[in-house]
C-alpha cells in the first residue's frame, strides 16, 4: 500500500514538474521546425491514397505542375481532379507560387489525384513549416485509409451474394 502511495506521489511531482516547465506542447512551441530542403531548394514528400503512391518535389516557381513528364491538364483531364490537386495551394494562399514535379504509380486516376494532394501538402509543410496548422485543419495531412474491400470466397464480389432461388 505504501509503495502505491509513493508511486502516486512521484507521479504528482512529475506532473507538477512538467506543468511548471510548460509541458510537452511548450517544448515544441519553443523549437520551431526547420525547413527540409535539398541542394536545389526543393522539398520532397510521399503521398498515398488507395493503391497509388506519389513522389512529389516542390520548389518556388510560377505554378507549373509536371506529373510523370506531362502537364497537369494532360495527365488529369477531369477538372474535378485538377481542383482536388490545387486545394493545398488555395488553402495556404500559395497558388501559382510553387512548381510541382511528381511521379505517380499505381491505382486509378482518382487515387493518384488523392495521393498527389497528400504529397503536395506534406512537401509544403517541409518547405514552410508554418503552413502545417492550416493544412492539418483542412485534413490534407491525414492519409485517407479507405481502400477497396477484398473479395470473399463463395461470393461473386466483396459482399454481393448469388441470387437466392426458393424453387
Amino acid at each position: 500500500m505504501s509503495e502505491q502511495t509513493s508511486r502516486s506521489g512521484s507521479l504528482a511531482e512529475l506532473k507538477d514538474m512538467v506543468s511548471a516547465a510548460g509541458g510537452p506542447a511548450a517544448a515544441q512551441a519553443e523549437a520551431p521546425r526547420e525547413p527540409k530542403r535539398d541542394a536545389q531548394g526543393r522539398s520532397y514528400a510521399t503521398g498515398r491514397r488507395k493503391n497509388a503512391i506519389a513522389r512529389v518535389w516542390v520548389k518556388p516557381g510560377k505554378g507549373e505542375m509536371e506529373i510523370n513528364g506531362k502537364t497537369l491538364s494532360k495527365y488529369f483531364a477531369r477538372p474535378v481532379l485538377r481542383m482536388l490537386i490545387s486545394q493545398p495551394f488555395l488553402v495556404t494562399d500559395r497558388y501559382q507560387q510553387f512548381d510541382v514535379y511528381a511521379t505517380v504509380v499505381g491505382g486509378g486516376l482518382s487515387g493518384q489525384a488523392g495521393a498527389l494532394r497528400h504529397g503536395i501538402s506534406r512537401a509544403l509543410t517541409y518547405y514552410e513549416p508554418g503552413l502545417r496548422p492550416l493544412l492539418k485543419k483542412a485534413g490534407f495531412l491525414t492519409r485517407d485509409p479507405r481502400a477497396v474491400e477484398r473479395k470473399k470466397y463463395g461470393k461473386p464480389k466483396a459482399r454481393r451474394s448469388f441470387q437466392f432461388s426458393k424453387r
